[in-house]
């Protein structure tokens, strides 16, 4: 029993210091930079987690149980991904297509809608509403306005993106940490559960790691609006720069992209 527990509590811490590595931060601060909710912001981090995890738990157990050996083309491959989808995060946030997708996809609150609305020659949109009779409850109070309240402002592509970008770093990871469990763990069950156990340390880590970087854009967004807008620019090339390293060290360093690929999970 002492022994399990143990491998519980390490699972769970290292799980969390998981969540710290740069790549991981670097895709989450891109998607968070964009919120204007630190709890929206924390639910993203949860998301994320949860589809890393998923990736982890499955690729990692099909290695521990069945034996599974990933060539060093396809690791690679898996690591490259990576870079691919942080270069794609850069480019949609310096571009401002992120912004756009988030404030144009995003459901409007309840009761709201939008009008054109003039400036002289500049017309746009925007969306106002018309508060509706007050009840003797709050709809926050019932079970459906709750969800409605946490999930129906995040939208579906704000729900499906945290989860792809997460299954896509889980990836990269899931052969090294299956690898480790595999020399310090020598019961099957024991190294799956490690594995589901390192995959919830790492949701609550980024849980907390989303909700730190959106508290500086929240508190920008309204008093220094030019902070905010350089705070997002930067996510936004820090992403593209650190994905091309990664590609570059993957396909040239490591050798994808030749006849002699070198890999050594990690």
């Amino acid at each position: 029993m002492v022994p399990l527990l143990s491998i519980i509590a390490l699972g769970f811490f290292l799980g969390m210091r998981h969540a710290t590595d740069p790549d991981h931060v670097i895709a989450v601060s891109t998607i968070v930079s964009r919120q204007r909710s630190i709890r929206h912001a924390a639910l993203i981090g949860v998301l994320w987690g949860l589809g890393h995890t998923i990736t982890i738990l499955v690729v990692g157990s099909a290695i521990i149980l069945f034996g599974l050996v990933i060539p060093p083309r396809v690791g690679l491959t898996m690591e490259l991904s990576v870079g691919l989808m942080l270069i794609l995060l850069g480019i949609l946030n310096l571009s401002g297509i992120m912004q756009w997708i988030t404030e144009n996809v995003t459901p409007l609150q309840m009761g709201q809608h939008s009008h054109p609305h003039g400036h002289g020659d500049f017309v746009h949109t925007h969306p106002h509403g018309h508060s509706p009779e007050r009840h003797g409850y709050s709809e926050e109070a019932t079970s459906v306005g709750w969800l409605d309240r946490i999930f129906g402002r995040l939208g579906f592509y704000q729900i499906v993106r945290p989860l792809a970008v997460g299954t896509v770093h889980g990836l990269a990871g899931s052969a090294a940490v299956a690898l480790l469990v595999l020399t310090t763990i020598r019961v099957p069950s024991w190294a799956v559960l490690y594995i589901l156990v390192f995959g919830i340390g790492t949701v609550a880590g980024m849980m907390l790691i989303t909700a730190a970087i959106a508290i500086p854009f929240k508190f920008s967004e309204t008093r220094f609006s030019r902070l905010n807008r350089g705070l997002g620019l930067v996510s936004g090339l820090v992403s593209l720069a650190f994905g091309l390293f990664i590609v570059y060290q993957m396909g040239f360093v490591n050798g994808l992209f030749t006849h002699a690929p070198r890999w050594v999970p990690r």
